[in-house]
């Protein structure tokens, strides 16, 4: 089936707006047909293409903006199927529920389904809003009968996961509200409050401290060439997206990462946690070890870690122990390869990467915490020396002067 955009009217032309949405079915004669049965006359269909115009692009983010939504919505259709209701009517219901591109979005499930498709493909058909992982789920609980259970395990990892990325986030976000107050004070000392307070003294000839020297060079130069500061700040952004494109200067960024103490530790956890998830979901709801490392691979967003996922991939492709094939791509500490050749051998694997995720689940927030706890002193200890030197150099001139007189 494809997916067609269309602009329609309501019975004889009653609607003064134009209605705009989307249908599947597998032709444009189908689409139409559909359509009239809704009582809508066809003014213009066509072939839907997300990555078209620059109309769709914005779309798509907004899309993207809708996908914390996706949780509730597994959810919410979990509880419906488990009280019996079918599927048809339970996407009415949440339906519903829902306003905006959100529902707009859920009544594509609907149609698609309604014209005979499955859930995990009308779900494949917004890659924005679902990913590969849930749409490889959701197949493997319809092909087995078992949807209600697959969608309690995917709705159980997606709030683990949520839960791990809202932790380092957490952990991050109280240095970077005080590294950005301390930028913007120290600008709006050198750029205001330093030039007003020391030009009477500059006028008078009288040496300045040499504190003052260098506070005094700093304002200068700012308020002289702040164009040229904005100008190498965008060339730099510019520059380092251009190379953060390229496959070299990523994997260079990504392994640069893994090195930073604390943090690079605290990546490699919260990586190596999600990927476990990943994995013994996948392999509980049926699937095989290779294709769930395939899907695991592409929810691991440092390219170190993701290669040698796929390097693991390829060696066990060619008949090599899981742990082995791990071992050789040196990405992965000792006990993350000790677990797969335990849980390998044993037949439990899924099991024991559920533990493992716990546990490094567990070590993540500990280090979320820890660095919390580093970072909050030092940037408040950073912050008062910069604003504590400007204030010192600005008022020592004056307390001089004073003396003097």
């Amino acid at each position: 089936m494809a997916l067609y955009s269309y602009i329609a009217s309501g019975d004889n032309g009653s609607r003064t707006l134009p209605i705009r949405g989307t249908i599947t079915a597998d032709s444009p004669r189908q689409a139409r047909d559909q359509l009239r049965t809704r009582g809508l006359i066809i003014r213009e269909i066509t072939p839907h293409e997300p990555g078209a115009t620059r109309k769709s692009r914005i779309e798509r983010y907004l899309i993207r903006r809708q996908a914390g939504n996706v949780t509730g919505l597994l959810q919410e259709l979990l509880t419906l199927l488990s009280a019996g209701i079918p599927l048809l009517e339970a996407l009415d219901t949440i339906t519903r529920q829902h306003k905006g591109r959100f529902q707009r979005s859920i009544l594509m499930l609907r149609e698609h389904l309604a014209a005979g498709g499955s859930l995990a493909e009308a779900m494949a058909l917004q890659p924005g809003l679902f990913d590969e992982l849930t749409v490889s789920i959701v197949d493997v609980g319809e092909n087995a009968g078992t949807l209600d259970i697959t969608l309690g395990k995917l709705v159980d990892f997606r709030r683990k996961s949520a839960g791990l990325k809202n932790r380092v986030t957490s952990a991050l976000m109280y240095p970077s509200i005080v590294l950005a107050a301390g930028l913007i004070v120290s600008i709006f000392l050198m750029a205001y409050v330093v030039p007003n307070l020391l030009s009477v003294l500059v006028d008078s000839g009288k040496e300045l401290p040499t504190a003052t020297v260098v506070v005094k060079g700093i304002s200068d130069f700012l308020l002289g060439w702040w164009w040229a500061l904005i100008l190498a700040g965008v060339g730099a952004m510019v520059g380092l997206g251009a190379v953060l494109r390229t496959e070299r200067g990523l994997m260079l960024w990504h392994r640069m990462q893994l090195k930073i103490p604390l943090l690079g530790d605290l990546i490699r956890k919260q990586a190596i946690s999600r990927m476990s998830m990943v994995i013994a979901t996948l392999l509980k709801s049926g699937l095989m070890f290779v294709l769930a490392v395939q899907i695991a691979r592409k929810t691991v967003r440092n390219k170190v870690l993701s290669d040698a996922l796929e390097a693991c991939e390829k060696a066990v492709v060619a008949g090599q122990d899981i742990s082995v094939a791990l071992e050789s791509t040196e990405a992965f500490p000792p006990l993350v390869i000790q677990i797969f050749a335990v849980g390998q051998a044993s037949g439990q694997l899924d099991e024991m990467l559920d533990d493992l995720a716990a546990n490094y689940d567990t070590q993540v927030d500990m280090a979320s915490g820890r660095l919390t706890t580093l970072l909050e002193p030092i940037t408040t200890i950073l912050l008062a020396i910069v604003v504590g030197f400007i204030v010192f150099a600005t008022i020592l001139p004056i307390l001089e002067a004073g003396n003097v007189l």
